[in-house]
């Protein structure tokens, strides 16, 4: 193959790759749209995650479920040498936590409808649920200690979701909960 059409594969391919997902992002907008707020987005454990969100439809949908959770994954960084002795890195993600709420079951939208709801869910607690007494809380705890943190840290996230037929409605925003 000469490096002429080479170049056009790569150029149509990531053309195409853009072209799909910019088409994913304006169909799901063209549905409707989700956005969520939080009262704050610092927690320690125990504590009470407390907001709201407001949904707006702009075609009908048909909803299987509306629900709003609090998702804590693990993030572990690894570095290894590849096969030509080049150092690289990479990333895994596993949830770890994950609470949730549903606000409303299976129900159809209307085109143009507007609804507001609240939510709280709790955050893990060493006493309450023995998230952090279990042997996977203990060892995220020793291993971001002898890690600085740089290396394995835990990302929390609070998504309110419209699992819907078709594309989701959905918005998440990140929080911290201090250990």
């Amino acid at each position: 193959m000469s490096s002429t059409l080479m170049v056009i594969i790569i150029v149509a391919a990531v053309v195409l790759t853009v072209g799909s997902i910019a088409g994913y992002y304006i169909a799901r907008r063209m549905r409707g749209s989700i956005r969520l707020t939080l009262a704050r987005r610092g927690f320690n454990p125990g504590e009470t995650v407390e907001g709201s969100f407001t949904m707006k439809t702009r075609r009908p949908i048909e909803g299987k479920r509306l629900f709003v959770a609090l998702v804590g994954k693990e993030v572990r960084q690894e570095r290894y040498h590849d096969s030509k002795g080049r150092e690289q890195t990479r990333t895994r993600t596993r949830e770890i936590f994950r609470s949730e709420q549903t606000i409303e079951e299976a129900k159809s939208y209307p085109a143009g409808q507007v609804s507001e709801y609240d939510f709280q869910l709790t955050t893990p607690s060493d006493r309450d649920d023995g998230f952090f007494d279990s042997s996977l809380g203990k060892t995220l705890k020793l291993g971001m200690e002898l890690m600085g943190g740089g290396r394995t840290y835990l990302e929390w996230r609070v998504t309110a979701r419209l699992d819907a037929e078709g594309i989701d409605l959905c918005d998440s925003e990140s929080v911290t909960i201090n250990f």
